[in-house]
């Protein structure tokens, strides 16, 4: 049985059909990159697995349960969590109270919650930001500063929703190594990425949308020569270049 199975998912918001008869299975412990142009869907098929949104049509499992009508925080409970394209972080408070926030989902005691912080500050790389105002550090930190908070809550899906967005090479560099690492500590990431230099050679596989349809599927090295994927999404230059590279 996969670790997320997707089956026939679809999502309207009244006549617009966001995501339509959208299947894919995701193994434990893989990478699998989640992309398409904007407006394909990716983000409301991240609404649906992590339960902010309910699907109207369709079935999601997680680890054998069925959550395809679960409320967020029971899908969290289990494991499954995601982080956001726009980041909110708790403005007034220290970078270690925002990641322990994450961590009173699995821990009620303060100093079991604020341990585990501790560990995903130091897994992404935010000790020098423990006692800093989040409000006050720059978008790259923010978005390193939620993927803690979201492991802090126990993930064991990660679901990263364009964690690279806005990121300077240095800050995309160090993503990826964070995201291979974590994969490395047996996590199973979905990631929606435009950033297609720095998804293709870290995902075992990747699910393309396009206008809401699952158009492709199947490893970098085969996406990249998939003619609807070229014409919807990459570009006949980029896929020549992956090609050659």
């Amino acid at each position: 049985m996969a670790y997320l199975s997707v089956r026939n998912v679809s999502m309207a918001f009244g006549s617009l059909i966001a995501n339509d008869d959208v299947t894919f299975d995701i193994e434990e412990g893989s990478i699998v990159g989640l992309i398409g142009p904007n407006g394909a869907g990716k983000t409301t098929l991240f609404n649906c697995i992590s339960g902010i949104c309910r699907p109207t049509a369709g079935t999601i499992h997680f680890d054998g349960v069925d959550i395809t009508r679960s409320p967020a925080c029971r899908t969290a409970g289990l494991g499954a969590v995601r982080t956001f394209q726009v980041v909110h972080p708790l403005q007034e408070m220290t970078v270690t109270d925002n990641v322990m926030v994450g961590a009173f989902l699995r821990h009620r005691k303060p100093a079991a919650a604020r341990a585990l912080a501790n560990e995903c500050i130091s897994l992404c790389r935010l000790e020098d930001f423990c006692d800093k105002r989040a409000g006050s550090l720059t978008i790259g930190t923010k978005k390193r500063l939620e993927v803690a908070r979201a492991l802090a809550t126990g993930a064991r899906l990660l679901m990263l929703d364009e964690a690279m967005a806005g990121l300077t090479s240095t800050e995309v560099r160090e993503s990826v190594e964070l995201i291979t690492h974590l994969k490395a500590k047996g996590l199973t990431l979905l990631v929606v990425e435009h950033i297609m230099e720095a998804i293709m050679p870290i995902a075992d596989k990747l699910v393309v949308l396009d206008g809401g349809k699952k158009i492709a599927e199947g490893p970098p090295e085969t996406i990249i020569r998939d003619e609807r994927v070229v014409a919807a999404y990459l570009g006949a230059k980029f896929s020549r270049k992956m090609k050659s590279s």
